[in-house]
């Protein structure tokens, strides 16, 4: 059952991202240990989806040069980018119905034993 959780926590490294969106994100994995709710997991695998594809447009991100051009803006631009680009994350993963989060639950229901609740 750990295997799948520490395959995960692999992922969230909060000196490769955001401190606190990767340390909330690893805190949850580890209680997983415990669950016993289908919607907590569920809750727990579109959060790692959302925070995989906020590192995907990180790194896209990077690839835009800057331009020279006026500095209050660059620096404006800085100051609420990492917020848009957790927001647009989350917008995808809502949008998209998370396959990435479904194929997760699935992964690591059977892992834990957990049952679907209807």
């Amino acid at each position: 059952m750990s295997i799948a959780v520490n395959s995960l926590n692999s992922y969230v490294d909060p000196s490769v991202t955001s401190a606190a969106s990767g340390t909330k994100l690893s805190g949850k994995l580890d209680n997983m240990e415990g669950a016993s709710s289908a919607e907590e997991l569920k809750e727990v695998c579109r959060e790692f989806e959302s925070y995989f594809m906020e590192q995907v447009y990180k790194e896209m991100f990077k690839t835009i040069g800057s331009e020279k051009g006026d500095s209050s803006l660059a620096s404006l631009v800085d100051y609420f980018k990492d917020g848009v680009i957790q927001n647009v994350a989350a917008q995808t993963t809502e949008q998209s119905g998370g396959p990435l989060a479904q194929q997760l639950y699935e992964q690591m229901k059977r892992n834990y034993g957990i049952t679907d609740e209807s």
